[in-house]
């Protein structure tokens, strides 16, 4: 997600790579690792009914025009768009206003690495919200998704590679600040508020309709690409946020989808503080059970669990501060450590487990530097600067989660998941902090009460999650799978968030999901075995 101008959930080891600021993009977000897998590009897949290759050939279809053209912008070069098919989705801000201000939408299509494609492309659905689907291809290509299908990258409208862009580096250069600020604070939240009102006001300075950026446009800006590509069906893989997304165009949009992927799975009906509360809940216990569970780890870190719980409540009383040097860093930064700060780093901690138990202990017998470091190099790492188009976060945040959760509903939903939090804590839900008074800055018009209906649908769905998912959580799939008759839910344990990213286990099974919708090939989840802990003196 991304709200809380927190790190981006983004693993690395050995230190955590920081995600968005503004609006939880940490929630779902996700770049990521992923295994690689050789990725060759083959033969492109022809467009139906022209003979020419998908992506080729400029079409207008009712308000949406295809161009082919350059590819788009991405922060670093991505090899695995070399020889990749690109152009621009051209669209309504504002389907409301057809006859108002267009938008621009970067396109890429990587083809099949089979000499013999199948005809139904793969289009990957980014994390965030606000993270761009072009700058992920190489977790894509590298996973391997593209074996026997062209897999076609669009920007959501604000993202990096889309025009306008709706970044705000401000809000990430204040969260690179914050490191050095009392993580939830009252005075942190108004120096928060401020930089997300700043981003406001310079988006709305440019005529945007912020109130456009939301779900609903963005599925019918992806129905718009799949006609005017020319394209009769397709199939959708959605990481973190991009599986609120994809759930949404199962529901508005179903023609022409042939399966959908669903990875960090984040339903659009209890999107939301409390859920991410949860989410949290299961992630944590579920790495404090693996410690548990390994006699080397258990023994030297027992009941980690309630550690955990101690440590939050300490330094919610008196937090720490430390001085850590960052890589690529020459000055040392300030960090100041609280109890929320402390749930938040354990968030992203979750990508590198096998660390957690020993940085648990080291600060427990006062040694911060290992949590410090991990939480001030995710916030200014240069990845976590000027490529999360907070526009859009806050776009669907402020109009499809925050109308429907009353402020009550937030905090029970941290009293339930961590009831003996104090309760400043529990008042900033993890990802998400200070979420309510952003969006009363953002001041977005709420969507549709419809936008929270539950997915209903027979299309064959892969719902998968990891077992330390602490962004989304492994509930959510059997919870979705509950009105997806057609849904096969895997749970791959020991993961974290976005499975795809980290797990070959979970690559193949995606793309044998493709090759058979109603059955998978689930084999390789029997020969997993937990992480092995560090252990320290």
């Amino acid at each position: 997600m991304a709200l809380d101008h927190a790190p981006r959930r983004r693993p690395a080891a050995p230190r955590l790579h920081a995600r968005s600021a503004a609006v939880a993009t940490g929630i779902l977000i996700t770049g990521l690792l992923a295994t690689p897998v050789h990725a060759q590009h083959g033969t492109a897949t022809p467009s139906p009914g022209t003979g020419a290759p998908i992506g080729t050939v400029a079409r207008t279809v009712g308000d949406a025009r295809f161009e082919p053209g350059p590819c788009p912008k991405t922060p670093e070069p991505v090899a695995a768009l070399q020889g990749a098919r690109c152009g621009t989705l051209t669209v309504p801000e504002n389907r409301s206003k057809p006859d108002g201000r267009k938008i621009t939408l970067g396109v890429a299509i990587v083809s099949a690495a089979s000499a013999e494609p199948k005809p139904d492309p793969i289009v990957w659905l980014a994390g965030g919200p606000g993270d761009d689907a072009v700058g992920e291809a190489k977790m894509a290509i590298d996973g391997g998704l593209n074996r026997d299908r062209d897999v076609i990258f669009m920007s959501q409208r604000g993202t990096y590679s889309a025009d306008p862009v709706f970044t705000c580096p401000n809000i990430d250069e204040f969260n690179a600040r914050a490191v050095g600020l009392v993580y939830d604070a009252p005075s942190t939240g108004r120096l928060h508020v401020d930089a997300t009102r700043a981003c406001r006001e310079k988006l709305a300075a440019t005529g945007a309709d912020l109130g456009a950026y939301n779900d609903t446009e963005s599925a019918a800006d992806y129905a718009d690409l799949r006609a005017a590509l020319g394209i009769k069906q397709w199939n959708l893989y959605g990481i973190s946020y991009g599986t609120h997304l994809a759930l949404v165009s199962m529901r508005l949009h179903p023609e022409g989808l042939r399966s959908v992927g669903i990875d960090g799975i984040l339903p659009p009906s209890t999107a939301g503080s409390a859920l991410t509360w949860s989410a949290a809940r299961q992630g944590f216990d579920g790495l404090f059970k693996a410690c548990a569970d390994q006699p080397a780890c258990n023994r030297r870190y027992p009941n980690l669990s309630a550690t955990f719980d101690r440590l939050v409540r300490r330094l919610e009383a008196k937090p720490v501060t430390t001085t850590v040097t960052l890589p690529g860093n020459p000055k040392p930064v300030k960090v100041v450590l609280d109890g929320g700060a402390l749930v938040n780093w354990m968030t992203s901690a979750t990508h590198v487990a096998p660390q957690v138990p020993r940085a648990l202990d080291e600060l427990a017998h006062g040694k911060p530097q290992r949590i410090a470091q991990q939480w001030a190099g995710g916030k200014l790492s240069p990845q976590a600067i000027g490529r999360v188009a907070h526009g859009l976060v806050y776009g669907i945040f402020c109009s499809e989660w925050t109308p429907y959760e009353t402020q009550a509903q937030a905090l029970k939903g941290g009293q339930d998941a961590f009831p003996t939090f104090p309760r400043s804590v529990q008042a900033q839900a993890p990802q998400l902090t200070f979420l309510r008074p952003d969006c009363k800055a953002w001041n977005v018009p709420a969507a549709a009460p419809s936008i929270r209906d539950v997915t209903r649908s027979d299309i064959p769905t892969l719902a998968l999650s990891g077992g330390f998912d602490s962004q989304t959580g492994a509930e959510n799939g059997p919870y979705v799978a509950r009105t997806l008759p057609n849904a096969t839910v895997v749970t791959v344990p020991y993961e974290p968030h976005v499975v795809f990213a980290t797990s070959t286990c979970a690559q193949e099974i995606a793309v044998s999901f493709f090759d058979t919708p109603t059955a998978p090939k689930t084999g390789c989840l029997k020969g997993l075995r937990p992480p092995k802990f560090e252990i320290g003196p």
